[in-house]
């Protein structure tokens, strides 16, 4: 599940990104700024802290191994949820960047939150990898399969 939400944001912030670049007023500059230089500043903040903090670490492979045990994830409809949210932000980019066009606000906030959420499901999908690969987890989850 985290990894096709990974792939999926991914996606999804790459036709954001692709819209802004058309959009965007200003040099390639401006657009470079807000749609790789901060995202991705924002991501790699995100993604060290996660990994690299103990009690985010903590935090987030607990989220993950709850997240598990009661299902939230496992059904289609939970998917569905994630990957609309997903696609709602997106929406939400292209909105910004097109009010920008017209005058209006930069959406850099939009693109870098979009970039420190990447970040976190990345780091989600590095933690639940090694929580996989725990033996103890692994006969759980299997007991759990046989059940």
């Amino acid at each position: 599940m985290q990894a096709s939400v990974l792939a999926v944001g991914v996606l999804v912030y790459a036709g954001a990104a692709l819209d802004a670049w058309q959009v965007l007023p200003g040099g390639g500059d401006l657009r470079w700024k807000l749609t790789v230089l901060f995202p991705g500043a924002y991501l790699a903040l995100t993604l060290v802290a996660a990994l690299a903090v103990p009690a985010a670490r903590r935090a987030i492979t607990r989220h993950l191994w709850l997240s598990y045990r009661t299902g939230f994830g496992q059904s289609v409809i939970s998917v569905i949820v994630g990957l609309g949210l997903l696609v709602a932000l997106a929406g939400l980019i292209v909105w910004q960047v097109h009010r920008l066009a017209h005058g209006g606000a930069s959406p850099g906030g939009a693109f870098a939150g979009f970039g420190a959420g990447l970040g976190l499901l990345i780091a989600q999908v590095v933690l639940l990898r090694a929580l996989e690969a725990d033996p103890a987890v692994r006969d759980v989850i299997g007991r759990s399969d046989e059940a």
